[in-house]
């Protein structure tokens, strides 16, 4: 219930998933628990609340919260320097205009602008433009303070006394400001200073932290009497990352019944699931002639359009060329709410799913009606014993969740299969990969070995090493680098190759930042990157190699080159770490 509440309030919930009565229903039980003193004020005022309330109070805490920020801030630096001048973002945007420098973040960014046609052909002006789409604009804000002199301050705090020409701000007026345009500005700081802004933005290589910790060691402590000093101690790996989402999931069988072409994939192990005894039988006769090679018992000349196998003695009666075949699969269920947003195909019981189809058509098909309120208009399952269906159990569609406990009894005990093996039991879909590592194969093919967060605590658990270098190394698998989240990689182009560059060098920056792009995040064969640079992760299919990379084949990431950027943006290493 939590999951399908997700981020509305108690109150907004009731209301539109039940409806006004409800709601009304829902605020007068509030009302009854604070005047019997079940719950105090403020929990019937948060019970209470909308969306809108909640909006309301998050922008005025926030302003507050910052406003202390500020102030804590200009305490600390204080303690390190003798006078600290508070300045405002007014001042800081005129300034940034006064000597050009967004014109600059305009330029940079232009190139960008041009490929999804947002720059006005007519006036080259750049259409719906933002500063706050490239990290920089933070190096220009602090370039921009950095220049902003106690005068510019005082000139901006004392207005309205420029008229007075016998007042400093007259003063300042005419030292520090000159007319453009008609309309007064301040003068540039250093003459140059647009071009070296430039320069050293060009430079900037920006630095996001990567994901790479798996979990750290905690002292866990509980106090016990019997323990020496009054407390237990208990060194437990904590994760770092969310393990598997919430959903926990139970495992069903089915059995699942297809039409396959015998042909070269019909070895013993598939023949087996052929659903004739008689076919069946047949096939493994025809593969036991060829040696149980099924290329030579059922392709090219021996292919049953070519050299039938014959079912009776007057042959009559063949093997058709494509048999049924029925195999046992899981599939993976979950408990659900009857609501609106119920898909009712994937209701896992056929008689329970006929039962709410007939309600739906009662109503018209109308989902908000039909399941909208189940407390007045029940649906029964068996209405004489008084059993009514409010959760019904579905299908939900995951293809390899990873199982969390094993089957017991109720005594504890875990049960064995067949094999003497634990029954796996309460499965998870894991939430986030932890890597993939990048191998090089006997034949000189890249392979890929997604790790999962859930994997890389597990192996920590056992105390392997979280990356397996020596993964199928058996087959000749050689290592030969990984990508997480949040780590960078030099990609080459037709006018650059990374390899003959001097990476650490500062001086290559410049050059090297049109290609330098951070892994946002992982899948299978499924690999997304980010512009250093870009704030914003918007997929534009005109600004795919420009801002953001999708590599689906393998073999694009050949000749890329891994990179670590410090906490500064300086590259400090090249290659695996």
């Amino acid at each position: 219930m939590n999951l399908k509440k997700a981020d509305r309030t108690a109150y907004d919930f009731v209301k539109e998933e039940f409806g006004e009565a409800s709601a009304e229903e829902y605020k007068a039980r509030i009302e009854d628990l604070y005047n019997r003193k079940v719950i105090n004020e403020k929990k019937r005022d948060n019970l209470l609340k909308t969306f809108a309330d909640i909006k309301g109070d998050f922008i005025q805490r926030d302003l507050g919260d910052t406003q202390y920020i500020s102030r804590k801030a200009r305490e600390i630096l204080e303690e390190l320097v003798r006078v600290v001048t508070p300045t405002s973002g007014k001042i800081t945007k005129k300034l940034r205009e006064d000597w050009g420098l967004v014109d600059i973040m305009r330029e940079l960014n232009r190139p960008k602008y041009e490929a999804v046609g947002q720059v006005d052909p007519d006036t080259g002006r750049i259409k719906d433009w933002t500063k706050r789409n490239d990290h920089r604009h933070h190096a220009m804000d602090a370039l921009t303070i950095a220049f902003t002199k106690h005068s510019i301050i005082q000139y901006y705090n004392n207005m309205n006394a420029r008229t007075d020409k016998t007042s400093d701000i007259y003063g300042i007026e005419q030292k520090d400001m000159e007319r453009h345009n008609g309309h007064l500005r301040f003068k540039l700081p250093i003459e140059s200073m647009r071009e070296e802004a430039k320069r050293q933005l060009m430079q900037i290589l920006v630095s996001i932290k990567s994901k790479t910790k798996v979990a750290t060691r905690n002292d866990n402590r509980s106090k016990a009497k019997s323990a020496e000093g009054g407390m237990y101690h208990k060194i437990q790996l904590t994760p770092r990352a969310q393990l598997h989402k919430e959903m926990v999931y139970g495992r069903r069988r089915k059995y699942d019944t297809t039409l396959e072409k015998v042909g070269s994939a019909f070895n013993a192990e598939r023949i087996g699931t052929v659903a004739n005894k008689e076919i069946r039988e047949a096939l493994i006769r025809r593969l036991a002639e060829f040696g149980s090679d099924p290329k030579k018992a059922f392709t090219g000349k021996n292919s049953l359009e070519k050299n039938p196998i014959w079912l009776n003695e007057d042959h009559s009666r063949a093997v058709p060329l494509k048999v049924k075949c029925v195999t046992l699969t899981n599939f993976f269920t979950i408990r659900e709410p009857i609501s609106k947003e119920l898909v009712l195909d994937k209701v896992v019981d056929p008689k329970i799913r006929a039962l709410l189809q007939k309600r739906l058509t009662e109503y018209g098909g109308d989902a908000s009606k039909a399941f909208g309120n189940l407390n007045e208009n029940p649906i029964w399952l068996n209405e004489e014993r008084g059993i009514v269906i409010k959760r019904v159990t579905i299908n939900a569609g995951l293809s390899d969740p990873e199982p969390i406990h094993e089957k017991r009894d109720r005594q504890g005990e875990i049960i064995l299969d067949k094999e003497g093996k634990p029954i796996p039991a309460d499965y998870v879909q894991t939430r986030n990969n932890h890597h993939v590592a990048i191998f090089e194969d006997a034949e000189g093919k890249l392979q890929e070995h997604i790790v999962s967060y859930y994997e890389a605590i597990a192996r920590k658990a056992q105390g392997l090493p979280v990356i397996d270098h020596n993964y199928n190394a058996e087959l000749g698998w050689r290592f030969r680098f990984t990508m997480k989240q949040n780590e960078y990689f030099v990609f080459p182009a037709e006018d650059f190759n990374p390899t003959e560059v001097d990476l650490t060098n500062p001086n290559n920056y410049a050059l090297i930042s049109p290609h330098l792009f951070r892994v946002q995040k992982l899948a299978t064969k499924d690999y997304t990157f980010r512009h250093h640079l870009e704030t914003m992760v918007e997929d534009k299919k005109e600004l795919r190699g420009i801002t953001w990379k999708r590599i689906t084949n393998i073999e694009t990431l050949r000749n890329i080159v891994k990179v670590r950027v410090n906490h500064i943006g300086q590259i400090v290493a090249v290659g695996e770490y």
